[in-house]
């Protein structure tokens, strides 16, 4: 879940508590698994977010969104326009060629995961799917600077150069959501500092053997520009294009980046 905030430091975890960290953003992990096969034509955002209540629970974790500054869902689903923050209704159901954003956090022992991806419903559109597929290798290039040493734009950079390689390497021009980006995570969801997807390198804090910090890029088939819808959490495209996203909690340490939300 994305947030907007301004940088102050990056907490460095202990190997202790990175693996409790990893022991809730495995949980994650299974939970959106669990939604992506539950999620087939005609099924409703609401029951999606029945499935992952109900994986994050009997996984002995607590939905992390849930009630999370008034957040009614357990997850967010986010569809097509939506970039992100979507609430899960009984109205919103999912048709063929729907591009379908989950994201979700579970909080297991006081420790939080966070994680999202897209996918799509049946076929989906070629762009589509090049724009989901772009927004994940951009996320993948964009982990690769999580390392002990570089500051905390170094990664914002990385971001913002794949999105640019990745318009070439995937054939699809990408706009990247301005005002949106990850965030520090522990023991809350949001923490300092605030990560953008896009910027120059070498400022910010440094990133520290175990710090951690939740990377989202948000790219779009078309602006950079966004709203937020009446209920005041819903974030849709100012044009209406068509919008990925994708998000791993990730920590820096000496052999390199760690997803703490791998699947499996």
């Amino acid at each position: 879940m994305g947030f907007r905030k301004k940088s102050k430091a990056i907490v460095a975890r202990t190997a202790g508590e990175l693996d409790a960290m990893q022991a809730a953003g495995e949980i994650v992990a299974a939970t959106l698994q669990a939604v992506k096969a539950a999620a087939k034509p005609g099924v409703s955002t609401f029951e999606l977010d029945q499935v992952a209540e109900a994986t994050i629970r009997d996984a002995g974790a607590v939905p992390t969104f849930l009630g999370y500054n008034g957040f009614s869902g357990s997850i967010c689903t986010s569809l097509n326009e939506v970039i992100v923050h979507g609430i899960p209704n009984k109205k919103d159901i999912l048709k063929e060629g729907d591009l379908v954003s989950i994201d979700c956090g579970a909080t297991l022992d006081g420790w939080i995961g966070d994680s999202a991806w897209s996918f799509g419903v049946g076929e989906v559109d070629g762009d589509v799917d090049k724009l989901n597929q772009a927004t994940e290798w951009v996320l993948m290039e964009g982990i690769k600077a999580m390392l002990p040493g570089n500051r905390l734009t170094d990664v914002s950079h990385a971001l913002e150069l794949a999105t640019r390689q990745a318009e070439k390497k995937f054939g699809v021009q990408l706009g990247i959501v301005d005002g949106y980006g990850g965030h520090g995570i522990g023991r809350h969801l949001h923490e300092e500092p605030y990560l953008a997807n896009e910027g120059r390198a070498g400022r910010g804090p440094l990133i520290q053997e175990g710090s951690v910090l939740a990377i989202e890029p948000m790219l779009t088939l078309g602006t950079i520009e966004s709203e937020v819808l009446d209920d005041d959490w819903t974030v849709v495209t100012l044009d209406g294009s068509f919008s990925s996203h994708w998000e791993h909690t990730v920590a820096a340490t000496g052999a390199g980046p760690r997803i703490l939300t791998p699947r499996k």
